[in-house]
């Protein structure tokens, strides 16, 4: 039997990195779509060490012209797509008072989180249909606990995972009857690049209580998650959305 082959998009660094890593210890070859022009140094030789074999492609998802050609890249490297990680995403460009926020600003949030991933995903999905195999097949989307809970100094990026969730159900309806499995990773606070701006705001939010679990989600916490998913053992639970954020996402009195 042939390796599953996946595409995480963001896997240089950070929770697409951790994505990468742990698909690539249970199994699967690795193509990293990120913004570089080339590999970062030494990513190569991480996911290789494990197992895996290892594709590079520098691209923006937002440009929509360039995702035939990622798609391209992923058969010619390895034949097949079992698994898409759609994980590319911006913050919000500024954080600061929603009545200030900036046209240009908000389109560049959705232009990635929301635009982009929707019409990546649109023609993996394609390519997926067009090459049948014998691993399970899955498209798992990172959006974020924002994607319900409000953040008023950021509304473009919760507004951009909002409505990258309600993406997730249709395609997850579109593509069930096909046997591809769709779900949705909502991390909370997780310690990446991301979030290093915050660090001293949000650690002091853990210790009072915010996140019920008393610490910080590591990047490894969604890997675990994205590999287990694309592993097939869950895909009769296609269209569920796992929270990863140590319960805090639950309400409370």
């Amino acid at each position: 039997m042939t390796r599953p082959a996946a595409i995480v998009t963001g896997g240089a660094r950070g929770i697409g990195l951790a994505c990468a890593q742990a698909l690539a210890e249970s199994g699967f070859d690795i193509l990293v779509a990120d913004l570089a022009e080339t590999a970062a140094d030494g990513l190569a030789t991480d996911i290789t060490t494990r197992g895996a074999k290892f594709a590079y492609f520098s691209c923006d998802i937002a440009d929509l012209a360039g995702h035939t050609a990622l798609v391209d890249a992923a058969m010619r490297a390895f034949g097949r797509i079992d698994c898409l990680v759609n994980n590319a995403g911006v913050g919000a460009v500024v954080r600061g008072d929603l009545l200030a926020l900036k046209p240009e600003n908000f389109d560049r949030a959705l232009g990635v989180n929301l635009r982009g991933t929707v019409f990546l995903s649109q023609a993996v999905a394609r390519a997926m249909l067009a090459t049948p195999g014998d691993h399970p097949k899955s498209i798992i989307t990172i959006t974020s606990v924002s994607a319900e809970m409000a953040s008023p100094e950021r509304p473009d990026y919760c507004i951009s995972k909002a409505g990258l969730s309600m993406w997730v159900k249709n395609l997850a309806l579109r593509l069930a009857a096909e046997n591809i499995a769709v779900f949705e990773v909502r991390p909370g606070i997780i310690r990446t690049d991301m979030t290093s701006g915050v660090t001293a705001k949000y650690g002091a939010l853990i210790d009072g209580g915010l996140v019920p679990a008393k610490r910080w989600g590591e990047a490894s916490d969604i890997g675990a998650v994205v590999a287990a998913l694309a592993g097939g053992k869950l895909g009769f639970s296609t269209g569920s959305i796992i929270n990863v954020d140590g319960a805090l996402s639950v309400p409370r009195l």
